[in-house]
């Protein structure tokens, strides 16, 4: 007769995020003690870190903190990924989430590597405490990546896609002071259209040149007239950039005008933005 209950072993579970069975077995071996099961649960982990190296990480969450007392404020969001959505939602897995995000934003680091070697408030760094709760979680663990967002006014917003888990996707906004009234219908807009950048003139010119190329290609592949056909790729380029800048996207609010209609309303401005998808 096993000497611990069913409430032990949700308590275990909801602490370490490990499955049922291996729980029990833990449970078993320490005779019932939740504490000394913990460590076993622990110990075996490790020795199964290296074995996860190579395992897919694509679930996760994203954080985010604002510095609003800054000047300019300053805002930080980190990803930071498992292997599955049970451990995703684990609540030692959400507070290592805010470990990482707190020792970033400490060292002001966006590198995966700083951020590993940065200190957090336990005084280990954070490849330490991904280390421990890879052992204790049984999963392997990633810090995928972090930006830093500075301006005037920095406005966050995240999003759940899940109600059970922890938020999957992130944004980051830097506005002038007139922006910010927008700011937040803004950034929800940039969480549901993903813009990959803030005006065409921040588009690399030779992305420029490859769609350019690309429409011309399939211009002449369609059997267009030849000298139809620079006024068909400009169009085409011209809807690459209603796609993927944010100004010219058609706003998520009101379709019927451009986000940069609506800030020129606001009489503000967007100066940088940053997205997070957790897996994309």
């Amino acid at each position: 007769m096993p000497n611990y209950t069913t409430a032990d072993i949700k308590a275990l579970r909801e602490k370490t995020g490990a499955g049922m069975m291996d729980v029990k077995k833990a449970l078993d071996e320490a005779g019932g003690d939740p504490d000394k099961a913990l460590e076993i649960i622990r110990i075996k982990g490790l020795k199964g870190i290296a074995k996860r190296e190579g395992r897919a990480t694509s679930d996760g969450l994203v954080a985010i903190v604002v510095d609003a007392g800054a000047q300019p404020q300053v805002g930080t969001m980190v990803e930071v990924n498992s292997e599955t959505d049970f451990v995703a939602k684990s609540p030692v897995f959400v507070e290592l989430g805010a470990k990482v995000l707190a020792a970033a934003a400490a060292a002001q680091v966006t590198d995966v590597e700083a951020i590993l070697a940065a200190t957090t408030a336990d005084g280990e760094t954070v490849a330490e405490a991904v280390d421990n709760q890879q052992a204790t979680l049984g999963e392997r663990i990633q810090v995928r990546r972090a930006a830093i967002v500075r301006g005037d006014v920095v406005t966050s917003y995240l999003h759940k896609t899940n109600k059970d888990l922890p938020p999957q996707v992130g944004v980051l906004v830097a506005t002038d002071q007139a922006g910010a009234a927008v700011a937040k219908d803004i950034a929800m807009h940039i969480a549901a259209y993903s813009p990959l950048f803030l005006t065409k003139d921040d588009v690399p010119e030779q992305t420029v040149a490859d769609e350019r190329r690309v429409a011309e290609e399939i211009a002449r592949n369609e059997g267009k007239p030849e000298q139809a056909i620079p006024r068909i790729v400009e169009g085409r380029l011209g809807g690459f950039f209603k796609e993927n800048c944010l100004v010219d996207q058609a706003f998520a609010k009101d379709p019927k005008q451009t986000v940069g209609n609506v800030l020129k309303e606001a009489g503000g401005t967007v100066t940088a933005f940053a997205r997070f998808r957790v897996g994309s």
